[in-house]
């Protein structure tokens, strides 16, 4: 993650630069996350990561084997897939609650440590099979429940700095009734936004777009 640590330091800076001009965000839902403002950005080519894994995801194709394989395989996503089977119908709450702790269960692993790179996204077959760090997190609860039928629009990956622990973290945003929940491997309880107090927002990306945030100037709240 040291490389993602980098990264985001030096996007701090920059920030407190792109007030002056906010674009109508394209997003389904309030527009302050974490009590920040955010500008709509052009295309999400700029993130290669993100390219990657959800080329990956679209184009995934798994061997068949035994669920008591280490490596992963269609049985042990198949585990994933009736999972989510079950969800269907459920209310959103539960949807939500169910989806964040399931991901949680999985194994915190350093991307140096899976994958021999400091920086990699990974999809949900990798992350099931290896573990991951907070973005792969993010990732598959972001798969989850896009497959339970969520549009792209309700759902964010946000890189955040953690003011406590002044280091980067990144959780899933969903947008229901107006509100904005967020779904944190650190926190069992899928909390509303405003009730999260430590996270500044650096930026957010789904499938379509990507948005830089910034303080709206003032208090947060």
């Amino acid at each position: 993650m040291s490389q993602f640590r980098r990264a985001t330091a030096r996007a701090l800076p920059v920030l407190v630069l792109v007030l002056a001009s906010f674009a109508t965000p394209a997003w389904a839902f309030a527009p302050d996350l974490f009590g920040y403002r955010q500008s709509a950005q052009d295309g999400i080519e700029a993130f290669p990561q993100w390219l990657q894994a959800l080329e990956r995801q679209l184009r995934d194709n798994l061997r068949d084997g035994d669920c008591s394989e280490r490596r992963i395989n269609r049985c042990h996503m198949t585990r994933w897939l009736a999972f989510l089977g079950e969800l269907r119908g459920r209310a959103p709450a539960e949807q939500l609650r169910e989806v964040n702790r399931y991901a949680n269960q999985m194994d915190y692993v350093l991307d140096i440590d899976n994958y021999g790179i400091e920086d990699y996204w990974a999809i949900p077959r990798e992350f099931f099979g290896n573990g991951g760090d907070c973005e792969d997190y993010a990732i598959t609860k972001y798969f989850s429940l896009r497959w339970l039928g969520y549009p792209d629009a309700e759902l964010r990956i946000v890189v955040v700095q953690d003011t406590n622990l002044r280091a980067p973290h990144a959780v899933l945003a969903v947008g229901r009734n107006d509100d904005i929940l967020v779904l944190d491997n650190q926190v069992r309880a899928v909390l509303p936004h405003r009730q999260v107090v430590h996270y500044a927002p650096v930026y957010s990306i789904n499938e379509h777009g990507w948005w830089i945030h910034a303080p709206a100037g003032g208090s947060r709240r």
